[in-house]
């Protein structure tokens, strides 16, 4: 590894146990193992579904590039998660926690972090009054992601940078061909 790498390693691990050692705290876990689910792919696929189907005017304009960028988002997700085996930092990291039952797939990107993202970017451009309510809902699952124990500050990094990327590409081929 070089000594670049090696640096935003070491400083990201440090940014891990940050966040992580706050899992100590009883209302703090309550609330970041239930929000963590929004970006979970039964609340995400529900939602931008019931959206597709029910949602008017700008709403269904919105849905319709949130379930399309969805599905395209989680094609990079899934291949960088078998090319880039990254073991989930719970099971790296001596001293850190997770909750009972953790996932154990790979850590890289955060596929719930890019969900999150790929829904609620497109409803925050089409309706900008929503980020009011969407943008805390997208920080806190992406920071539960780290306070679970379960990724790495980059994986969450890159999983809003994979989320935001595809709503932009999702965006220019459905409403610009």
């Amino acid at each position: 590894m070089s000594a670049f790498l090696q640096k935003i390693y070491t400083f990201e691990c440090k940014l891990f146990y940050r966040v992580n050692s706050l899992f100590q705290q009883r209302y703090l876990n309550l609330f970041f193992r239930t929000i963590t689910h929004l970006g979970g792919a039964t609340s995400t696929i529900t939602f931008a579904l019931l959206l597709l189907f029910y949602a008017q005017n700008e709403l269904h304009q919105a849905a319709i590039l949130s379930s399309c960028t969805l599905a395209i988002s989680h094609i990079p997700v899934h291949f960088l998660k078998k090319f880039y085996p990254r073991k989930r930092p719970y099971l790296k990291l001596e001293g850190s926690f997770a909750p009972k039952n953790p996932l154990t797939d790979h850590s890289f990107p955060s596929g719930h972090t890019t969900a999150i993202v790929s829904i609620a970017l497109p409803i925050m451009i089409y309706i900008p009054f929503t980020a009011f309510i969407l943008f805390p809902i997208v920080c806190c699952v992406a920071f539960s992601r780290i306070y679970l124990g379960l990724h790495y500050p980059t994986d969450v990094f890159c999983g809003i940078l994979l989320g935001t990327f595809t709503t932009l590409l999702s965006q220019f081929f459905i409403y610009n061909l």
